[in-house]
């Protein structure tokens, strides 16, 4: 065992690192591998030092060890003021079990079938809107279009007045995520806590958070007035019937911060892979030729595969979520004291030559014959923590890139895109730049 401390890393000032952070997501990532090897610490102002893992054997400690001694929820406190202090990312140890069970019945794979056509029907309206023969930025679509979707699928609202009022003050919400100081964790103390809240961007974030808490509980109590005779198949539903152990039925205020939880963890993720994903196709002519051959049958192995790939090669949550070490614990041989985060570095491990030869080159054939490895692709985390909208997402990643490469023909637009921060996640920094035209049906030979 070594001696408590932690592992090498860059010796500038918090600030400084900040900025790479911030700007430079993947290319400063791999600048500190190939200096202090797989295992290194970054430190960012505000927060504990992060620990950056990107060893497999290391990975699948880290997913089994005791949820005391590791905390996922304490190491995710910059999302509090988005998500709530109820949300599952935030929980812990019992806490987070009781939770996950009371959600995991609204992701079962036959409940997600059935939202199946309402995604498509999204998904139609707007690919239809999409300008064609034009240069479009599709990644700020792909937002709408997802967003859209969380609303009627997981929200359970039809278009309309309050609909559009939600989706307009979630959008102004989450633009708060643009900007640096939503990665800084937030103030406790309350001269600082009542100072952000009446100036700058933080000050508008919380007004527009409080127009949609008043939105969001309106929402809840009507649905909750219906009682269980109206029959639904969306998430809101689902959390509505749902019981704690006692037999207790979920507070306003858990179903509230688990809906923002389900709209920040499965629409911004969501939109993001997909503007990659249309990114990488426009530039990869013998991908997109398979992939056409593939969407006018049953078969989804390639377009499974493609999706896979994307979430390899351009991971959106290039970090999990870091992990407070809460009691002293040994990962690959190191000691590492509480105090500090452990954080499992997906982009590293999605790009290690040992694991994945080529590891620049977009590949889909790679998962055809080998599925994922557990700790080796890790784009929805893994063991306890693992993504619970993750066939969610698959589904919904799925429906819309099918929708679109029947009905639509991609063309690079200007320029390279590179990866920029929002917040937690990565995104085109040109927003997905292409142009799109009709798709001519293949002539039948007579």
């Amino acid at each position: 065992m070594r001696p408590a401390g932690l592992p090498p890393g860059p010796s500038y000032p918090s600030p400084v690192q900040a900025v790479g952070f911030w700007t430079r997501p993947f290319a400063f990532l791999r600048q500190c591998r190939e200096r202090y090897g797989k295992r290194f610490t970054i430190k960012l102002p505000g927060a504990p030092p992060f620990v950056m893992l990107t060893d497999p054997e290391e990975v699948k400690e880290v997913f089994t060890a005791p949820p005391d001694v590791l905390l996922p929820g304490r190491g995710a406190r910059v999302l509090e003021p988005i998500l709530g202090s109820h949300s599952l990312i935030l929980l812990d140890e019992g806490a987070h079990m009781e939770q996950r069970k009371l959600m995991l019945p609204a992701f079962h794979g036959e409940r997600m079938e059935r939202l199946a056509d309402l995604m498509e029907e999204v998904t139609g309206e707007e690919l239809a809107a999409l300008p064609r023969d034009a240069p479009v930025e599709l990644h700020p679509r792909m937002q709408e279009l997802t967003l859209k979707i969380v609303l009627r699928a997981v929200f359970g609202l039809e278009p309309g007045a309050r609909f559009d009022a939600l989706r307009q003050r979630l959008q102004e919400m989450l633009v708060f995520g643009d900007r640096p100081l939503s990665l800084m964790p937030p103030p406790k103390n309350g001269l600082a806590e009542k100072l952000l809240e009446r100036v700058g961007p933080f000050a508008h974030f919380v007004r527009t958070q409080g127009e949609v808490d008043e939105l969001l509980f309106g929402l809840i109590a009507e649905r909750r007035a219906e009682g269980a005779g109206a029959e639904r198949n969306d998430v809101l539903a689902m959390l509505l019937e749902a019981r704690h152990e006692d037999g207790s039925p979920m507070s306003e205020q858990e179903i509230r911060d688990e809906l923002l939880t389900l709209l920040v963890a499965g629409h911004e993720t969501t939109a993001t892979t997909l503007a990659w994903a249309f990114e990488r196709l426009t530039r990869e002519p013998t991908v997109l030729a398979r992939l056409l051959d593939e969407v006018e049958s049953d078969d989804d192995a390639y377009i499974t595969a493609t999706i896979q790939e994307t979430l390899r090669t351009r991971p959106v949550l290039p970090n999990a979520a870091p992990r407070l070490v809460a009691k002293p614990i040994e990962v690959g041989g190191w000691a590492y004291p509480p105090g500090c985060s452990l954080v499992l570095n997906g982009y590293l491990i999605h790009h290690d030559p040992e694991i994945y030869p080529e590891p620049d080159a977009f590949r889909p054939e790679r998962f055809l014959d080998e599925p994922p490895g557990t700790y080796t692709w890790i784009p929805f985390g893994g063991g306890r923590r693992r993504c619970l909208g993750a066939s969610f997402a698959m589904l919904e990643l799925k429906i819309v890139l099918r929708s679109a490469l029947r009905t639509l023909t991609l063309h690079p637009g200007e320029g390279a895109e590179v990866a920029r921060r929002r917040n937690i996640t990565v995104r085109p920094s040109h927003g997905a730049r292409a142009v799109l035209s009709d798709r001519r049906p293949v002539p039948v030979a007579a």
